[in-house]
Formats: C-alpha cells, structure tokens, sequence
C-alpha cells in the first residue's frame, strides 16, 4: 500500500471504512483510523518503539494534546516514565518529506511545554534522536533504548 520504510515489517490491521478510506487500528489508541503516509509511519515507528526498544506500550501514547501560545496542538507520540512523566516526545513525517531543521524546531517548541529529556524524528526511512539537558540538544548515533531514556536525568 504504501512505500518500504527503514523499519521491520509488522502486521498491521486494516479495514476499508463505510466511505471507502482505508483505516489502520491503532493499539494504542485502541481505535480506527484513517491510513495516511504519516499514519503508515507512525504504526510502524510505534511498534518498533515497543518491540525493539523497549518501551513498554502502556507508556506510549499517540497524539497527545498541548497547549502552546495559546494554542491546542498535537505531539505525534510521547514516551512517558513510569511515575508518569513524561520523557520522549516522537515527530513523525511521511517519507516524502525531509528531516530538517523546521522539524526539529516544531518538536522544541512541543518540548517547552512537555519538558522531555528526549526528542525523536522519523519519516520512515531516516531516523534521528536528540537527548536534552535542560540548555542544549545533543544528537546522537542511533536511537536510545527505554532503559537508556530512562537512566538520563536532566539536572
């Protein structure tokens, strides 16, 4: 259906609704929704969240509502602690679309409300992770584990 991403491949649910669109089940949000590029991204980067790095799915959470200059707005993914904080705020793209320094800001501007430690950005095909302490981002080689997110504290 859509393009091969840089990511395992995983049984995805699909279903073509009453209006003819194509709709993915979402395990996280427990729901249909309808299948866009981004959508087939998402599905996939979530699944590798949960099963490759780590991330237990009860601490994952797809489109997650901030309020940012006055504004409700929506984080792709975040990655919660287990007492609940939350540690990783996930951007996604579809693979049409370049990684760059406009998508790194909108997800900064998310993290000064959310206050993560983390930041990921992915368009299926490029991935890419920054840690934060508190004054500056630092980008790393390869995408952090859970227990790796998870043992970095912002002093």
């Amino acid at each position: 259906m859509f393009d091969q991403l840089n990511l395992p491949n995983f049984d995805i649910e699909l279903r073509k609704a009453e209006n003819q669109e194509v709709e993915v089940f979402d395990p996280l949000r427990r729901k249909w929704v309808v299948l866009t590029p981004e959508e087939w991204v998402r599905q996939h980067f979530a699944r590798y969240l949960t099963t490759t790095l780590g991330v237990p799915p009860t601490f994952v959470a797809n489109e997650v509502g901030v309020r940012l200059n006055g504004r409700q707005r929506r984080c792709d993914t975040v990655i919660y602690r287990r007492n609940l904080e939350p540690l990783c705020i996930v951007e996604y793209k579809r693979p049409t679309v370049s990684i760059t320094a406009a998508v790194f800001d909108q997800i900064a501007r998310y993290n000064m409300v959310l206050g993560c430690p983390w930041l990921m950005v992915s368009n299926g095909l490029r991935h890419f992770a920054c840690r934060f302490d508190g004054t500056k981002y630092t980008f790393l080689p390869e995408l952090p584990t859970y227990e790796q997110m998870n043992s970095f504290n912002i002093k």
